[in-house]
């Protein structure tokens, strides 16, 4: 009897002891390594309360790219702690900031890399959610949506912004034959394994960098998740004017045909050649 007593004990303990290693292999998000990249510029007042929400128990490294910023982002972000701290000494734009946050990510060997605008349009708490999407093999590129659910108008996006986002985003899923339910998210995740397949230098230093880097993983045969993702509009939270807007929004569609024609084999524009 004793020794069936001793058995079931320690039978308990070697469950006990599988719990907790399953436990902290699911808290890992299956041992996957997590860097999370904010492209900065002119992000002093609002760096701080999204630094603070990133859930550093499943993130591994953070780094932040100052686009030759006139405020303090870098001084502040060394004072947070941020390890990896990297200013451009001329700015670069938004697009030519994510090609140095991504570089970074890979050579610090992140498995997923998601960027997190430090403006703190777009929460952190979702980090875990994106994050485990990837880790867990359901889609290797996750995107938080504004659109999906009412977290757009409802965050303060201004009129002007949700009709064009709207269309832009049909016109696109028609000539890309998709179903995002927008392509203009700042809230993005990538497994690292989609940046072998595509070459991010090749893509312009402006905004329209988002686009074409969507655009070269449709055409690279990858799918897009999607997570819905509340957002904030606020004076400190960064936004393009309305001139800028338009010139993007010419820079999408012109995107979007172009990929149409490298899909019917009738023109191949050079972001395609990896």
């Amino acid at each position: 009897m004793s020794k069936i007593v001793d058995f079931l004990e320690v039978l308990n303990t070697f469950s006990t002891l599988f719990i907790w290693i399953s436990m902290y292999l699911c808290a890992m998000l299956n041992q996957k390594r997590i860097c999370i990249v904010l492209p900065a510029y002119n992000a002093a007042e609002t760096l701080e309360i999204t630094y603070n929400e990133i859930p550093f128990d499943i993130v591994d490294e953070v780094v932040l790219v100052d686009d030759a910023s006139r405020d303090h982002t870098s001084e502040i972000a060394k004072k947070l702690g941020i390890q990896h701290v990297i200013r451009h000494e001329l700015n670069r734009g938004y697009g030519g900031n994510q090609k140095s946050c991504y570089h970074k990510a890979l050579e610090l060997n992140a498995d997923i890399v998601i960027m997190l605008h430090p403006d703190y349009q777009y929460t952190p708490k979702l980090i875990h959610s994106i994050a485990a999407i990837i880790a867990f093999d359901v889609y290797p590129i996750v995107l938080g949506s504004r659109i999906l659910g009412k977290g757009a108008l409802k965050g303060g996006m201004p009129i002007y912004k949700y009709i064009a986002n709207r269309f832009l985003t049909l016109g696109q899923n028609i000539l890309m034959s998709q179903k995002l339910s927008e392509y203009h998210s700042g809230y993005r995740a990538f497994s690292k394994d989609v940046f072998s397949k595509i070459d991010i230098e090749l893509n312009s230093d402006d905004f329209i960098f988002d686009n074409q880097m969507l655009a070269q993983l449709f055409y690279a045969g990858y799918e897009i998740g999607e997570v819905t993702c509340p957002t904030k509009y606020f004076e400190e939270a960064s936004s393009i004017n309305f001139s800028r807007s338009m010139k993007y929004g010419f820079g999408v569609i012109g995107v979007s045909i172009g990929y149409r024609l490298a899909k019917w084999g009738l023109y191949t524009p050079k972001i395609y050649k990896n």
